[in-house]
């Protein structure tokens, strides 16, 4: 597995137990190899060895400190070791009877500037008087440990060590812990990737990509590039524009036919019928040829498969233009990594984002023209055939205005005495004679066609009122006279009204109107056609890719739903689970443990760091929860996932605060804020999910672009994200809710404690900020190891540390208390902050020795023989 280049792990090794067990090179590279690996992470260019042992292992141990000091790798080996407990005692022989703690026997290995040492004889565990605790109290060097084990707290505290006399202090510290209980940590952790992932609804439709603003560029010109090539399909020179044309003009002909044929000539005259009649039969025939053509065209534009050159040279030679690609298929690979951060970064799930790439592989793959074939038949002689009456059908409906003049007409050509009433008559005849002339003229075979009866009955109507009219009013001959003639004129205008929407519809029941939107059909099949030709190789590629980037995020939503399903508790052997039980290095009680080894010097695995220091918050059944014995220091409650909490400290099953019951195993220099988690904390844990996928998807980006996003690349890409999330599972667990996990969106700040934990940042900048006097920490030192410290205030070197993600918090509040604003390291563990006091040693405490090599008899073996036995003599004279 890979991580990012700036990600540290620091290595902790155990040396009061086991140590025998690294007596060779061999045995550390394994060692460091077992850890980084189940924390998955890669060999260290610059390792951090966190070791702990006792005063008196630093003399014992001087071959697997030569080990370390030696460990090869490209760039320097920093050595931190925490000593607990006393000194030896007094020299063999002397005259003066030391006490305890008075001296401090260090090999010339640890003299390096690599190598700091910090002395903690007595974690100072007991929270009264009465409490006696062991000064290597397990509960207590586990929280010491894990805040050595973040990398910055180790990397500042080497560093000042170094500008201490001998690289060597005793500890004082004050620390807060803010976290979640375990239940409410892991059910946000289930509920982030439930998020994250998105449901499975099957398959659903898909989303329309076209709209949206979203679309990176290089993406949206394959989208919506094509559809701006529709126009000059047809070389002005190339068979279907002539097959077009001819038959465009047989339709414009027949148009001018029809405009002759609504006049009264029409009307009188039976040629403008049949000229009409003879352009509709040719333009049948022309759109015949046409649709031929086309059907050539989707036969020869690529089969089952995506239009390929063979099949742009045959439309080609049809006369058809495709429209060079011009380079739009260039950053496929760019575009889809864009709308994919895009998308997750508009907080769509996995699944979500899986549809808008499905959707975008089926907007940008080309169709075949053989896919269009089907699309014939709407436009086939049978449907223009079906499209056209094959009898003269009347308008529906007469318009008003005609019946209105027809009426009129009649009612102004009868206002007549008698007896030249007769004369009403003329207006209702011309109506019938009309209608009669009119049907007959558009007769279709031996069958008449309809004429509409309302203008006659609208014109008797109107005469037999014009003559009632006139009977009652009497009046003159010229008044009758002068009403004819405006009658007739209306009768005229009526009657031509009547022959046009009756030329009309009689057009349009023999094929005008289908005619012409067939060959328009026809024409913007071509035209899709060729559209689907335009950068074919370019879209099938992103179509491909486009679904291969689909089916790896919903294989990443697969992987996180099995992230979020709890995992079976592990079945604990007769002498309880070992920490390599199962595979899953989150199994195990730590990401950086070792194995376990039963070395010469006995003792139990000392890798094992979860579970060496774990504990349960309830009440000793025999009340002696201080007698240090060897069974206290293994087992814990295992997590909700099958094993111990990561943590190295990992809570009971009730998850209660430490300073209640007496199962109190909190020591007094540590305050620890419980919250219920904040309403921002879901959502953040999938933002961090989202980034997480997407720096797992990286590499596979490099793949697309360079046209390898095949199924081996798939594979490894979500083998990736299975590692990744597991990863960010562990950072979790290890460094908290609040600090960002290694892969943070550079634009997105962190949120606040109150928004993940529900916890207030104030406490945390009242005791960072607070006054570096004796009393803000307490020094992790026995009474008689406190006279070998330094006397002078001024040489302790202090470190304020808390998490980078409360930065902006801290130094607000700092400054609106009036806090000075001092310099402080910002960790990338969100789970401590507070403060550390390194005070060195007063002079002559600490007596460096030289190593003697001794050739050992002759029952060493030959790996034995490999390696240095290094074995120290102390005397007086050794010291430096």
């Amino acid at each position: 597995m890979t991580s990012p280049e700036d990600a540290t792990a620091v290595v902790r090794l155990d040396l009061r137990s086991g140590a025998a067990a690294l007596a060779t090179t061999q045995a550390v590279r394994d060692r460091v190899a077992e850890q980084l690996g189940r924390a998955g992470l890669p060999e260290p260019d610059y390792p951090l060895f966190l070791v702990t042992d006792t005063p008196a292992g630093l003399t014992d141990h001087q071959l697997q400190y030569e080990l370390l000091s030696g460990y090869r790798a490209v760039g320097e080996t920093r050595i931190l070791v925490l000593l607990v407990g006393s000194s030896p005692g007094s020299y063999a022989g002397g005259e003066e009877a030391y006490l305890p703690d008075r001296r401090l026997l260090r090999p010339t290995t640890l003299r390096a500037s690599t190598t700091g040492l910090v002395w903690a004889g007595d974690l100072r565990s007991a929270r009264t008087a009465l409490d006696r605790r062991e000064p290597d109290d397990p509960a207590s060097l586990a929280v010491l440990v894990d805040l050595l084990s973040v990398p910055d707290v180790f990397v500042r505290v080497l560093e000042n060590l170094r500008k201490l006399p001998d690289s060597i202090a005793a500890p004082g510290v004050r620390l807060l812990e803010q976290d979640l209980p375990t239940e409410v940590r892991d059910r946000a952790w289930r509920d982030a990737l439930t998020r994250f992932a998105g449901e499975d609804t099957g398959a659903g439709d898909p989303v329309d990509i076209v709209p949206d603003p979203r679309l990176p560029e290089p993406l949206r010109a394959l989208v919506t590039g094509r559809d701006s090539r529709g126009q000059g399909h047809r070389r002005p020179d190339g068979q279907a524009n002539l097959a077009h044309r001819t038959c465009a003009e047989s339709l414009d002909r027949a148009d001018d036919d029809l405009v002759a044929l609504r006049s009264f000539p029409g009307l009188l005259h039976p040629a403008r019928r049949d000229a009409l009649e003879a352009d509709l039969h040719q333009a049948r025939e022309d759109l015949d040829g046409f649709r031929a053509l086309v059907e050539r065209a989707l036969q020869g534009g690529g089969g089952a498969a995506a239009p390929t050159a063979e099949a742009t040279a045959r439309l080609g030679a049809l006369g058809l233009r495709v429209p060079t690609a011009d380079s739009a298929g260039e950053r496929v690979g760019e575009g889809l990594r864009e709308l994919a951060g895009t998308l997750l970064g508009d907080g769509l799930a996995l699944r979500s984002v899986a549809q808008h790439f499905t959707a975008l592989a089926g907007r940008v793959e080309p169709v075949p023209g053989t896919a269009l074939l089907h699309r014939l038949a709407d436009h086939s002689e049978e449907s223009v055939s079906r499209g056209s009456a094959t009898e003269y059908a009347a308008p529906p409906r007469t318009p008003g205005a005609v019946l209105l003049m027809a009426g009129a007409a009649g009612l102004l050509g009868g206002l007549w005495q008698w007896p030249a009433v007769l004369a009403a008559l003329v207006v209702p005849v011309l109506f019938v004679v009309v209608a009669l002339l009119g049907a007959n003229r558009l007769r279709t075979g031996r069958r008449a066609a309809r004429w509409p009866m309302g203008p006659r009955v609208a014109a008797v109507a109107g005469a037999v009122a014009g003559a009632a009219a006139a009977y009652a009013a009497d009046p003159p001959l010229w008044l009758g006279g002068t009403g004819l003639i405006v009658g007739l004129g209306l009768t005229a205008e009526a009657v031509r009204r009547l022959w046009r929407d009756a030329a009309d519809s009689w057009a349009a029941g023999r094929g005008t109107t289908a005619l012409r939107t067939a060959l328009d059909g026809l024409d913007d099949l071509l035209a899709e056609l060729v559209r689907e030709h335009w950068a074919a190789e370019e879209r099938l590629y992103c179509a491909d890719a486009a679904r291969s980037v689909a089916g790896m995020l919903r294989a990443t939503a697969a992987a996180a739903d099995a992230q979020a399903a709890p995992e079976p508790l592990a079945p604990a052997g007769p002498g309880g689970s070992g920490p390599y039980e199962d595979d899953d290095w989150l199994s195990a009680p730590s990401a950086l443990e070792t194995p376990e080894s039963g070395g010469a010097d006995g003792g139990a695995d000392d890798g094992d760091w979860a579970a060496a220091y774990a504990w349960d918050n309830t009440p000793d059944r025999n009340g002696d929860h201080d007698a240090g014995r060897d069974d206290d220091r293994y087992g814990g409650d295992p997590d909700p996932y099958g094993a111990p909490s990561p943590a190295p400290y990992p809570a009971g099953p009730d998850d209660a605060p430490w300073e209640s019951g007496e199962g109190d195993r909190a020591p007094r220099w540590l305050d620890r804020e419980i919250g219920e988690g904040g309403p921002e904390l879901v959502a953040t844990l999938a933002g961090d999910l989202r980034n997480t996928a997407m720096a797992a998807m990286a590499p596979y980006w490099g793949a697309v672009e360079r046209g390898q996003a095949g199924a081996l690349a798939l594979a490894r890409t979500e083998q990736r994200v299975r590692e990744l999330l597991s990863a960010a599972r562990h950072h979790l667990w290890h460094y908290g809710v609040l600090a960002p996990p290694p892969y943070p969106a550079d634009h997105r700040a962190r949120t606040t404690a109150a928004g993940l934990l529900g916890t207030d940042s104030l406490r945390v900048a009242e005791l960072v900020g607070r006054e570096t006097d004796r009393g803000a920490v307490v020094q992790l030192s026995s009474p008689e190891q406190g006279a070998l410290l330094s006397r002078d205030p001024g040489a302790a070197l202090w470190i304020r540390f808390a998490p980078a993600t409360l930065q902006g918090e801290i130094e607000a509040a700092w400054r609106k208390s009036g806090s000075p604003v001092e310099e402080a390291l910002w960790t990338s563990s969100g789970r401590y902050a507070g403060l550390i006091r390194l005070t060195p040693l007063r002079m002559g405490v600490v007596d460096t020795v030289l190593p003697r090599q001794s050739t050992g008899g002759s029952a060493r073996t030959d790996a034995d023989r490999a390696e240095p036995s290094v074995h120290a003599e102390f005397r007086e004279d050794d010291r430096w």
